[in-house]
């Protein structure tokens, strides 16, 4: 039984045999909520549509004009149609009524005998409250059956099929990302086209539509929208619609929250791999299980850390890696992520010959620094730790990631490279820092000078640096330094009597070219730290 009545479906009751659809015949499917008869002709304010008027036609009697505004009122009110009894009151209907119910598509009925109005409403009233019985009945086997079919089903789709074989109506799931759903499919690219278009007006008049967001979380999620051009989709059609929303919405909540699970309990053993805490055995177990032919010549951690990392949808981040990926299985090599507050952190896996694996990487470095995209064009940090032949030595390589991480916000661009073996003195300096007080060691050597400059402006660290790195060639450093010799000689002679005549000898010297690093080191560390105070 159909939860919903029309009027096309009234006319085959009783009292309803000798009658004759004068006008508006396209609008037999319409609705019909209620039955009332009307005897008044100011009726607009008093229907909330879909209502079906009988009337003797007592109040117009032979007034074309206040017949014709009451059919307007009616027809302005979605009323369902307009019975009338002729005979008593009305024995003709005008013309201009006839043409303005056929517009409408709003039909006109007469009965030619007379009839008892008292038992037409309460005979479809009976029907329509046992039909509203009905449609609670139906609707509870209809959630009863969905909810059966939610333990069993694991795919979206399988919902769609079942309100579609149910209703027999056009289903489109649409996603918050535009991507869009259609059930049964549509082939031709302009029907696809047309429809979208009716559902975006919410007004057309080619299909009947109704919708019904699919909320995770607290928010829209997908929209499900069901729309047909056969019939007028009821408030049935829109219950349905909407236990149907809340089972998709659990189905799709449970796939979430079992790939979040998936996720973080891959997430927490690869943790514990960059810990060091997974025997060889259990490393190799869970590779074979990515793939059963893999075999690791070599692996080295990588750590991109991003500013304003919370700006980045999660979206943005996915397609991120997967762009990393992408890049890097061309390169040989196969990788994990991991994501640590504001650092995505990557295990490579070396594939091929360890003695091409720097290359390698460096080539696909740099195409991840150049790529136009959300995160590939942002500032960010990289930093690759020590290259292990071990698998089981992952944990060595993600500290001296987290190292070389140290250094780059310390020094800044002074380092050149972000690969930890290529930092050389700055990670002796960066221990001796943890561990000494490197500040009192750099003043010992180093205080003369920096007092110096500092009273005068003068340039003599500057000096003393380039002319230890040209191994003691006062006319290479005359040149890199853009000043005559006469002006280089009295520098170096003011640096004799601050260091002493030796400083120039093999020991001493190294120490000092190390302190001028360390010394620099501190420096740009201090200022680091005055920038981060400032932002906090």
């Amino acid at each position: 039984m159909k939860s919903y009545l029309m009027v096309k479906d009234i006319l085959e009751r009783k009292h309803f045999e000798n009658i004759e659809v004068i006008a508006g015949k396209e609008g037999l499917g319409r609705l019909v909520k209620w039955v009332h008869v009307v005897e008044v002709i100011n009726i607009r304010k008093l229907l909330n549509g879909s209502e079906l008027i009988l009337s003797t036609g007592v109040a117009w009697k032979d007034n074309h004009d206040i017949f014709l505004s009451l059919v307007q009122q009616l027809i302005d009110s979605d009323a369902a149609g307009l019975c009338i009894e002729i005979g008593t009151f009305t024995s003709t209907i005008p013309e201009l009524v006839i043409d303005l119910a056929n517009q409408a598509h709003f039909p006109i009925i007469l009965f030619h005998h007379e009839v008892p109005f008292v038992e037409i409403t309460q005979d479809i009233h009976t029907l329509l409250i046992h039909r509203q019985y009905q449609m609670i009945s139906d609707l509870e086997s209809y959630s009863q059956a969905l909810n059966k079919k939610l333990l069993t089903i694991d795919n979206y789709i399988e919902i769609l099929k079942f309100i579609h074989q149910y209703l027999q109506v056009q289903v489109i799931l649409l996603f918050s990302n535009e991507e869009v759903q259609f059930l049964p499919e549509i082939s031709s690219s302009n029907e696809r086209k047309l429809l979208l278009k009716s559902i975006e007006k919410k007004d057309s008049t080619l299909y009947s539509i109704e919708r019904n967001p699919v909320q995770l979380l607290g928010d829209n999620y997908a929209e499900l929208i069901i729309c047909s051009d056969e019939r007028v989709l009821t408030e049935f059609d829109h219950l349905i619609l909407d236990r149907t929303a809340t089972a998709l919405a659990q189905l799709l909540l449970r796939e979430l929250y079992v790939e979040e699970k998936r996720r973080m309990e891959e997430t927490e053993w690869l943790n514990g791999w960059i810990e060091g805490i997974h025997t060889e055995e259990e490393i190799r177990e869970y590779l074979s299980y990515f793939n059963p032919k893999f075999k690791t010549k070599g692996a080295v951690v990588c750590l991109i850390k991003l500013e304003s990392f919370e700006q980045y949808s999660s979206a943005d981040i996915t397609y991120f890696k997967l762009f990393v990926r992408s890049i890097f299985e061309q390169q040989g090599f196969s990788l994990f992520a991991i994501e640590k507050r504001n650092t995505l952190i990557f295990i490579f896996l070396n594939e091929r010959g360890s003695s091409t694996w720097k290359k390698r990487f460096k080539q696909g470095m740099e195409r991840v620094c150049n790529v136009k995209s959300q995160i590939g064009e942002q500032k960010k940090k990289i930093a690759i730790g020590k290259y292990v032949e071990d698998i089981t030595a992952i944990h060595s390589s993600y500290q001296t990631s987290l190292e070389t991480i140290r250094i780059q916000e310390r020094i800044g661009n002074k380092a050149e490279s972000h690969f930890y073996d290529d930092l050389h003195i700055y990670r002796i300096i960066s221990q001796l820092n943890r561990h000494l007080d490197l500040h009192e060691i750099v003043l010992e050597y180093l205080e003369p000078i920096i007092a110096y400059d500092k009273k005068y402006n003068g340039k003599l660290m500057e000096t003393l640096k380039i002319y230890l790195s040209c191994n003691g060639s006062k006319q290479e450093t005359a040149k890199r330094l853009y000043i005559v010799r006469q002006t280089l000689y009295h520098r170096i002679q003011k640096l004799e009597k601050l260091l002493g005549p030796d400083f120039m000898n093999h020991e001493k010297r190294l120490t000092i070219e190390f302190m001028i690093y360390s010394y620099e080191y501190l420096v740009a560390a201090r200022k680091a730290t005055e920038v981060e105070r400032e932002a906090y």
